[in-house]
């Protein structure tokens, strides 16, 4: 299974982990950042959420080979607290959230999230839930086709796009990837085609709506700092702008010196934020890492810490 983990080192390393940490990898996938964290836990805990079954039996297996000492939870990262809850964990050490799709999902042409290969039309990471890439393409209507492919995808021909994709299926349903692929290609000028692949916008687009991707950061951020222990961190890997404003805004809301007192020589400790950012910049890849893995990109690592 070729999967290579993005920001590896930084994002572990970030974590500030000691050998009795508890731990949550709200992002098990196929398990390269949770087996290099159980690696380093020998005397603590592993709890890990993924909704993808394939994604849970490989990671299983692996994680088997390091230590028992772990638990992988097949839901949304969004009900992290409730599901830790069940298991009266309370309180956590760190809480690292990789938000991108991972290679072997990518490269399984069978689940339909690459516009390079064939596949029957789905995108779906939970593949139990009924709302998949065939629903929106066929059901939605012109309107809400654009609002998601522009609010999604910030994709400048995102009107003509919904336009073509709706002409299109009053004669047949669309079926598959490439079939969706050449209706995105008819809706844009072939000097738009040159520098990069009309659909790479769109069909990420349909999968932040299949799967609610944005909508369940804030709220899933929310609940990883209120599990942190003093001295806990929460790292994020983020991999479109998308999902880095919400993570940047949530952190820097969370780490604001309230305006009655700023500015002043000492302010009251009632008054100062109760976590820090651990870098004031996000972390991005190297020239080197980008080159082994072009999927890596455009990713970015944020990091706070709870100090009080």
């Amino acid at each position: 299974m070729k999967h290579i983990s993005v920001l590896l080192n930084e994002s572990i390393s970030s974590l500030n982990l000691k050998e009795n940490s508890i731990v949550v990898d709200a992002t098990l996938g196929y398990g390269g950042h949770s087996s290099n964290i159980l690696d380093r836990i020998n005397k603590g805990y592993l709890f890990a959420f993924d909704q993808d079954s394939e994604a849970i039996r490989y990671s299983t297996d692996r994680l088997k080979n390091i230590g028992t000492n772990f638990t992988i939870i097949k839901s949304n990262f969004v009900n992290m607290k409730k599901e830790l809850e069940k298991l009266g964990v309370n309180h956590v050490d760190a809480v690292l959230f990789d938000l991108g799709v991972s290679s072997p999902q990518l490269d399984d042409k069978s689940r339909g999230f690459s516009f390079h290969e064939d596949a029957k039309l789905d995108m779906r990471m939970d593949k139990d839930q009924k709302l998949s890439a065939y629903e929106v393409v066929n059901n939605y209507s012109e309107k809400e086709l654009t609002n998601i492919f522009y609010k999604y995808g910030e994709d400048k021909f995102s009107k003509n796009i919904a336009r073509k994709i709706v002409e299109y299926r009053k004669a047949k349903k669309i079926e598959s990837t490439l079939e969706l692929v050449e209706i995105i290609k008819s809706a844009v000028p072939i000097k738009y085609r040159i520098n990069k692949h009309p659909a790479r916008q769109i069909f990420q687009a349909i999968r932040i709506e299949v799967n609610h991707e944005l909508d369940v950061i804030e709220p899933a951020l929310e609940q990883a700092l209120s599990l942190l222990n003093v001295g806990g961190r929460v790292a994020v890997i983020t991999f479109h702008s998308l999902e880095d404003r919400i993570v940047k805004n949530y952190f820097k809301k969370m780490t604001k010196i309230d305006e009655k007192v700023k500015g002043m020589p000492n302010i009251p400790e009632e008054y100062l934020p109760n976590y820090k950012l651990v870098i004031n910049k996000a972390i991005t890849p190297s020239e080197e890492e980008i080159k082994n893995n072009p999927r890596a990109r455009s990713s970015k690592l944020r990091v706070i810490e709870k100090i009080k």
